[in-house]
């Protein structure tokens, strides 16, 4: 998981770890994925990506 910095930062200290996200052309929307079990975790409601999640290819 990633670390909060100093309160009232508002951002994240490195990356969220063992999930990653891909973006899915047919629905045109981000979707959150399990590294390790390869499950679909989330989908992202509007069209940007995942904030502090790592993007697969």
């Amino acid at each position: 998981m990633a670390t909060v910095g100093k309160k009232g930062d508002n951002h994240r200290d490195g990356a969220v770890r063992n999930r990653s996200q891909v973006f899915n052309s047919h629905t045109e929307r981000w979707v959150e994925r399990d590294s390790r079990t390869g499950q679909f975790i989330n989908v992202k409601a509007d069209d940007k990506p995942f904030k502090g999640v790592r993007k697969e290819k």
